[in-house]
């Protein structure tokens, strides 16, 4: 064989394993973004389920009643619950802690309702306790109307809780009418200050 001959067949041998690792280098590249396309729908789904597996152990807690919710009986504002409590009130609180009421009106609103509520319980835990109940007017109107409306106020809030078992013995009731005005102001924020009923512990 002659070196020409043998340089032919070199070249002829090497060519097609040129050709053939071309063609897969050709076919890798072409099949990469499937795969990595496969892999990141694989990663979306674990994701996915990731994710419901978390959802769906919150939703295991709140069915098991270890979530705190409006019905779970935690407390509130008042430590015991939405009523309230004993506890919830002090002596100091119990006199602070006035009720309010809507111009010419001695009826009672629903905040006044809860705050007599948590009186009446402070009362039922302290028995040897009388209060004196006192109602009081805006400065608008005469003076005999306006003791007049106190008075009503001040009995509205008796009757209220003695409905609540608390004995009529142990509360008074007294009319200031317009004297007294928690705010002396002559406008509507100091006037709805002003119509009120206030409680005095009696010693």
């Amino acid at each position: 064989m002659t070196r020409k001959s043998g340089m032919l067949l070199v070249v002829l041998l090497i060519l097609p394993a040129m050709v053939l690792m071309a063609s897969c280098a050709k076919k890798k590249i072409y099949s990469e973004p499937t795969s990595a396309s496969q892999l990141s729908d694989d990663e979306a789904a674990r994701a996915r389920q990731d994710a419901l597996d978390k959802q769906h152990s919150i939703d295991e807690q709140g069915l098991n009643g270890q979530g705190i919710g409006a019905g779970s009986g935690k407390s509130g504002k008042f430590g015991k619950g939405a009523g309230g409590g004993a506890g919830s009130v002090t002596r100091s609180s119990f006199v602070s802690e006035d009720i309010y009421f809507e111009f010419d009106s001695a009826s009672l609103v629903a905040e006044a309702r809860d705050t007599l509520k948590r009186k009446a319980d402070w009362m039922r835990a302290n028995p040897n306790v009388s209060v004196a109940i006192e109602g009081y007017t805006d400065d608008r109107g005469t003076v005999e109307y306006n003791l007049a409306l106190g008075e009503r106020r001040a009995e509205s809030a008796k009757s209220f809780l003695a409905d609540l078992g608390i004995p009529a013995s142990r509360m008074t009731t007294i009319s200031y009418g317009k004297e007294r005005p928690a705010d002396p102001g002559h406008n509507e924020t100091a006037w709805a200050k002003n119509r009120r009923v206030h409680f005095e512990i009696k010693k």
